[in-house]
């Protein structure tokens, strides 16, 4: 699978997870990218809680989580792992896996392009997805015509959140990723 700007990947590649100093770059990316969401959606603090999902870098990822072919994988469980629901309660849990490596490798492709505003942009796209699939806008389990309809949806909403917002370097990514039609794989319900 080609890459948003057209490469292939390699197979078993280098995946090298974020360092402490990257770390602390991509929490400011999930806050943004939250506080975004939360405007556009007026999602209140309280009821970010309903949205069940977590948000993970390759250190914290299990192997059948791990891609090189998109920034981030949305997996779909059950319920997750370290929460008991009542019997009543819905219990899908989504989990943005984020692949650590393949957003080094754009970096290393692109030097006009920072890690700050790609994240952002990145984690942005993927709650997105997330508060659509938890409001039921959009479904999960989707025919590939469907799911490419979903992507220019979600790509376009993206870049509309993100285009004024004034971070250094975000109109480099918004720039190098407006054809972008793939960020991430989604995979189904798992226990």
């Amino acid at each position: 699978m080609a890459d948003e700007g057209g490469f292939d990947f390699p197979k078993n590649c280098e995946r090298v997870p974020f360092v402490e100093e990257e770390i602390v770059v991509l929490r400011q990316s999930i806050e943004i990218s939250e506080e975004l969401i939360s405007d556009y959606y007026k999602v209140t603090t309280s009821e970010w809680k309903r949205y069940r999902y977590d948000i993970q870098s390759l250190r914290d990822l299990q192997e059948e989580e791990v891609t090189d072919s998109a920034f981030a994988q949305i997996r779909r469980y059950l319920r997750c792992p370290n929460e008991r629901l009542r019997g009543s309660e819905p219990g899908d849990y989504f989990k943005i896996c984020l692949q650590d490596h393949v957003i080094r490798r754009a970096l290393r492709r692109d030097p006009k392009i920072l890690l700050l505003p790609l994240t952002t942009y990145i984690v942005t796209h993927e709650l997105i997805h997330v508060i659509r699939f938890a409001k039921f806008l959009q479904r999960f389990l989707v025919s590939p015509t469907e799911r490419d309809s979903e992507e220019v949806r979600v790509h376009e909403l993206t870049h509309r959140l993100l285009h004024r917002r004034k971070i250094h370097g975000l109109a480099e990514v918004l720039s190098a990723f407006r054809d972008c039609r793939n960020m991430e794989n989604f995979l189904g319900a798992v226990a």
